[in-house]
């Protein structure tokens, strides 16, 4: 059998020698014998592994439902389980699909409710228990928002409770749908900014684009585009695995 070194595998996949050991560490990718004097022995069967751990691992997995997916696929992988590897790698995409579907409903409501598409609900004034049960949010949340500055809500001004009237309304139900769906609350602090400031048309963009100077930001901060590399990367990793799994069929198969 052929055997490759650390250095081998560093270099098939761009990754530093020190990037593979880590790996190994991890348990992505089977363990591996070494030679008396302490050297590691990989095979092909490690190479393929670390090739698909690297894809996984090189992207941003948001969402403990999709890093869970991914993580199915490496421990199918790493069991020589490709096949289980492969329907996993589906079950992800299908996953991502689902994730889109609901990033893209919810900022189609945006649009609408931006652009006075979607009528005000006519209420009398609310008391925040009563729109907690309303909106069925937690009076923790409604405070949050309020706190982070996503909203601001008028007082009574005799008994200074918090009075929510249709506009509070309708914009907390944007507000919910866009958390729900994913969207960090810094990614709607942005968007209701520009709101705020007249914007009507083209919401999509701040709620998706993190400003220039804001160095750090998670997946959420930039949802529908997470979603949509993260959409490539699970097309790009079924194929390889079913480049791996013919590769195998073809290694296997008498001469």
């Amino acid at each position: 059998m052929k055997y490759l070194r650390t250095t081998d595998l560093a270099r098939a996949v761009g990754v530093h020698p020190n990037t593979v050991r880590r790996y190994v560490d991890w348990n992505l990718i089977p363990p591996v014998e070494r030679t008396p004097t302490g050297y590691r022995l990989f095979t092909p069967k490690h190479l393929d592994c670390l090739r698909v751990a690297r894809l996984i691992y090189a992207s941003v997995y948001p969402g403990r439902g999709l890093r869970l997916s991914g993580s199915k696929v490496i421990t199918c992988a790493v069991q020589d389980d490709w096949a289980g590897a492969l329907a996993y790698a589906n079950i992800h995409l299908q996953k991502v699909h689902a994730e889109q579907g609901q990033a893209e409903t919810a900022a189609a409501l945006l649009e609408n409710w931006a652009a006075g598409a979607v009528p005000l609900e006519k209420v009398a004034p609310m008391q925040i228990g009563q729109v907690s049960c309303l909106l069925e949010v937690s009076i923790d949340s409604l405070r949050n928002w309020e706190r982070n500055g996503l909203i601001t809500i008028p007082r009574d001004p005799e008994s200074g409770y918090r009075l929510y009237g249709s506009p509070e309304i309708a914009r907390l139900r944007v507000i919910r749908v866009l958390s729900r769906a994913g969207y960090s609350m810094m990614a709607i602090l942005r968007m209701l900014l520009q709101f705020d400031r007249g914007l009507r048309s083209g919401l999509r963009v701040p709620l998706d684009t993190p400003p220039p100077d804001e160095d750090l930001y998670t997946a959420a901060d930039r949802w529908l585009s997470t979603l949509a590399e993260q959409k490539q990367v699970a097309q790009r990793l079924i194929t390889l695995i079913e480049e791996i799994i013919e590769g195998r069929a073809a290694s296997e198969s008498p001469p």
